[in-house]
Parts: structure tokens; sequence; C-alpha cells
């Protein structure tokens, strides 16, 4: 059976729905896959789900039983091996809960994010000293060892926004994001000096909830949603709680979540206004 995997990367999801297609293609029912590879049913259902790690020589026997002509079976082994490869989080995995390190994988594949935060500043667009107070707060019992290793995750993470093939972020916050004085005065002044920097990025777009436009449809808690270019991965939704995350990917729930997205958006102070809102913002601290 291959390796148990809690959090898949991006690749071995695209690959276990790739396995699907083709084994529903060829007209191969689960019960004759399992038989090929002489293992139960649920192995095969749990290597199209992304549920364990792909085993190259279980995912040629499967590809030669659906028929797969052997130059593509060559590249589809090609890329489940660097699917297979941790990804660039691995060295932060002493910090990185499971939980999480699907998200860093969705967030570095995703062409457009969307997100909304009603408590503090995106962790793609903090600070270092804003994310170390926020990350002393919500982790009391760290070390300063333990707590560089969490800083330092934040800010690589934030390398993905400079590359040529960066997703396009669109956050829309609630006013009481920048009323909570994290880190005190002068750290909340830097931290908007890097919004009204972030903003003026091509693939950056923050707008504002203020105050008075009062309740919105996303009053619930923060969340994010993922958009690919890649054809066999559907929009995602990542919700967080104190003591895990869930991934949403079922139209219905999507759906919901991008909808009160946009109703936030008609409600928040436009883009062209978001510089402005910041710039009186500092002022008050």
């Amino acid at each position: 059976m291959g390796e148990a995997r809690s959090a898949p990367t991006v690749g071995q999801m695209v690959l276990g729905m790739r396995l699907r297609d083709l084994r529903e293609k060829a007209g191969v029912g689960y019960d004759e896959a399992a038989k090929a590879l002489h293992v139960n049913q649920t192995t095969v259902r749990r290597m199209e789900k992304a549920e364990v790690g792909l085993k190259l020589p279980y995912v040629e026997k499967l590809l030669q039983t659906y028929g797969v002509d052997q130059e593509e079976i060559d590249t589809f082994l090609s890329l489940a091996e660097d699917a297979n490869r941790p990804g660039w989080w691995h060295r932060f995995r002493d910090v990185l809960p499971d939980w999480f390190s699907l998200y860093v994988s969705l967030e570095g594949a995703a062409s457009r994010i969307r997100a909304y935060e009603p408590h503090f500043i995106p962790g793609l667009l903090q600070t270092e000293d804003y994310a170390r107070a926020l990350l002393s707060i919500g982790f009391p019992q760290a070390d300063a060892e333990e707590l560089d290793r969490r800083v330092a995750l934040r800010m690589e993470r934030q390398e993905l926004l400079d590359r040529p093939d960066g997703p396009h972020l669109w956050v829309v916050m609630d006013e009481p994001v920048f009323r909570l004085p994290i880190g005190g005065p002068d750290v909340m002044r830097a931290q908007i000096d890097r919004l009204i920097e972030a903003i003026q990025m091509p693939n950056v777009t923050l707008q504002v909830v203020p105050f008075a436009a009062g309740p919105h449809p996303g009053m619930g808690g923060p969340f994010q949603l993922f958009r690919f270019q890649i054809p066999e991965l559907p929009d995602i939704v990542y919700v967080e709680g104190l003591t895990g995350a869930g991934y949403l990917d079922e139209r219905a729930d999507v759906a919901a979540y991008l909808e009160a997205l946009d109703r936030m958006g008609t409600q928040a102070t436009p883009a062209r206004r978001t510089e402005a809102f910041l710039r009186e913002i500092r002022k008050e601290l």
C-alpha cells in the first residue's frame, strides 16, 4: 500500500484525479483496478483522492491496465515522481502542522486567491515585525528559536507574489483589522506602509469594509478561496478553526463563499480608494 499522507501536494491531487479520469475512460471499475494491484478497492480510491503517496509501480500497473501507451506512462511516472517530492515548506515541518501544509501547497499553485479577513492582516502581506507580534500571541509557549522559524516560514511564503506567474491576491478586510494594536503603533504604521506598497503591485487588490457598512455575509469568520489554471482542480475554499482546518470543494459550498465575497466587495470601500483609507488610518496611530 502507498505511504499515508495527511497533507498531499497539489501535484498528487492532480495526478490522482487524472488516474480516476483514465480509469473511467477505460471503463475499468474499482474492483478490476484493485485486482491488477492485488490490493483492495480502498487503496485505489485513496490513490485517486491523494490520500496516499503515488507508489510508482502501482501507478505504472494501473496505467497499463487502463490501456495507456508507454510514452504517456513514462510521462505520467515522471510527473508522479516530481509530485511525491516534498515542497520547499517541508524544511519547516517542525512548525508546520499537516493540515496547513496543504494550504501552502494550494497557495503556491493558485492563479487567484480571494480572501476575507476580519481580524488580522493576511499572512502574505504582513511585515516581519507584525508577523512576529501576532505569532507570539498565537503561540505563547514558543521559544525564540521556534518563533523565528514560524516568522521565516511566513516571510518565505510571501515570495510567491513577486513571481512572474504569481497569483492575483484579492483581499477584503474589516476595519477592525486596523484598530487592533498588534505590536504597538510603530509596528502598525510600518504594516500600513507595507499595504500601501502592496496595492501598487498589479496582482494585489485590497478592499476594506468600514464600520459604517454594517453587517455583511462573511461575518462567520476568515476564509480563502483558491482558483487554479490546472483544469483538473476545482475552486477550493479553506476555513480555519482553533485546532484545525477544512478544505471545501463541493460546488454548492464554493458558490456560497464566492457569493459572500462578491457581496462583501460591493459593501467595501472601492479598491481605488483603499490607499486613501489606509493613509487616514495611519494618521490616527
